[in-house]
């Protein structure tokens, strides 16, 4: 018989029924409490993203492309590039930052596939090279460049080529290591990164609470189940979002496990400067910052039809033609001559200078900034300059989001649809998620400053990155 103390538990020592207040942390754990107990109606979900993922993926690769007559409606080529990168991309971002990684943990179709793999693969041990922090930042970097040399947003094969490619490569790093785990989604995936970056504001996770856990402890002595996390959480040492998948496999564990809600700073402010993570910092400043924006700014850019013309003239000038020809095949750069969609040699090589040029340079500059604040709090650690970096998680997130969500506007206003409403939109949010940052960084700042002064001081340099980056954003949608 379970008791107010000891309340019924399932075989892996989790929580069925246990008290809690009610309202809206009462909700909150009976959701985490039912993913818990229905893991084979979420299987069932995972099995149709699957199935719709994988149609929507290789079918119109097989398809000519569709004509300018064509609708999302009424072609199934527009119709997937629609639910790929207008509705897909742009709002699991968003679910991300509003209720963590839970498409991760239940409707991501890599995750469900190579966690199938992984229960009937070698199932070996993980190795070093896969455990490097780097990944998540270079994943990020070479897809994000590789998708813009072949026009991934617009045609089928270089979305089949990319998402066909990593789902295959988490298919076989799933058999190789790991039994049922989820070794690509921990460490290799290209969002992996992202994601746990956008996870940190979400107001709701999975809080483990350490008195209950150890006092379980204790009680049962060393005869205890344990429970299957899939992406290689600690989960008794968990103390943020950035790693939970959600996926409500845990919920109620030892009685400690418990889907709670948050303030959004909690994370940022509060866990963030327990782990310096420089690839972490890198991936936020450099990737999200500086790179992300490049990817979406280069089509209506004035400094790239500049150099590439420049490059062009210099090219003619001394008789040197064969870069002016589109000669690399659709798999490496653009190549649809008859639909005037083509990349020279030329263009390929401006376009990824481009883009490491905006890395680089935005970066750098937000670097600089970012380490100007800190050395302005009195403190010379690498540790605080990650902490102060993580502030701009929020600007980060929603440049990214609203670049995203264009494509979804320029395909709507394709077909008739009139969206006054998105240009203010944007606006607003931009210059919430700058005040979002500029209050995180004030908090953070709170923790360190030797002083009033100080801190105002080093809110300067930190306000000075914020602007940077906003207006880097705003000439996507306001060119100058």
């Amino acid at each position: 018989m379970g008791s107010v103390l000891a309340p019924d538990r399932n075989q892996a020592g989790v929580a069925l029924d246990a008290p809690r207040p009610g309202g809206v942390d009462d909700a909150l754990r009976r959701l985490g409490d039912w993913l818990m107990r229905n893991q084979r109606t979420v299987r069932a979900g995972q099995w149709f993203v699957v199935v719709f993922y994988l149609v929507l993926l290789a079918v119109p690769a097989l398809l000519p492309l569709p004509t300018r007559a064509a609708h999302i409606w009424t072609d199934i080529t527009l119709f997937a590039q629609f639910v790929f990168w207008g509705i897909w991309w742009p709002f699991v971002l968003l679910s991300v930052i509003l209720v963590g990684r839970l498409w991760c943990g239940l409707l991501c179709p890599e995750g469900t596939l190579s966690e199938v793999a992984s229960s009937r693969g070698w199932g070996g041990a993980v190795p070093s090279w896969v455990k490097w922090h780097g990944w998540p930042f270079v994943a990020f970097a070479c897809t994000t460049i590789y998708g813009q040399m072949v026009s991934v947003y617009q045609y089928p094969r270089p979305a089949l080529v990319i998402l066909g490619g990593s789902t295959l490569a988490a298919i076989a790093i799933g058999w190789l290591y790991g039994r049922n785990k989820r070794v690509w989604c921990r460490y290799l995936c290209p969002v992996t990164g992202v994601f746990a970056l956008l996870s940190k504001l979400a107001p709701v996770h999975f809080r483990v609470d350490r008195k209950a856990w150890n006092a379980w402890h204790k009680q049962r002595g060393a005869k205890i189940a344990r429970i299957n996390c899939a992406p290689l959480v600690p989960i008794r040492n968990m103390h943020g979002n950035s790693m939970c998948h959600m996926c409500g496999r845990c919920s109620g564990f030892r009685g400690a496990v418990t889907l709670a809600r948050r303030s959004p700073n909690h994370e940022i402010v509060h866990v963030a400067g327990q782990e310096t993570k420089p690839m972490e910092t890198a991936l936020l400043i450099f990737g999200l910052l500086g790179l992300a924006v490049g990817a979406f700014q280069w089509p209506s850019s004035a400094l790239y039809v500049a150099v590439k013309q420049a490059a062009a003239e210099w090219l003619v000038d001394h008789h040197l033609m064969w870069p002016l020809e589109p000669l690399a095949p659709w798999w490496i750069l653009t190549n649809y001559p008859d639909l005037n969609d083509v990349l020279t040699l030329l263009d390929g090589a401006v376009l990824l200078g481009y883009l490491l040029g905006s890395a680089a340079v935005i970066g750098g500059l937000v670097w600089l900034c970012v380490l100007a604040a800190t050395r302005l709090l009195g403190v010379r650690s690498s540790a605080r300059f990650h902490h102060l970096a993580q502030s701009l998680i929020p600007l980060a997130a929603c440049g990214v989001f609203l670049g995203l969500s264009s494509l979804t506007v320029t395909m709507l206003h394709n077909e008739g649809f009139a969206l006054d409403f998105v240009g203010p939109l944007r606006a607003v949010l931009l210059v919430g998620a700058g005040a979002w940052s500029l209050w995180l960084g004030w908090q953070i700042a709170a923790l360190y400053a030797r002083g009033a002064m100080r801190r105002v001081a080093a809110m300067l340099p930190l306000a000075l990155a914020v602007a940077l980056t906003g207006a880097s954003w705003a000439t996507l949608f306001w060119p100058f």
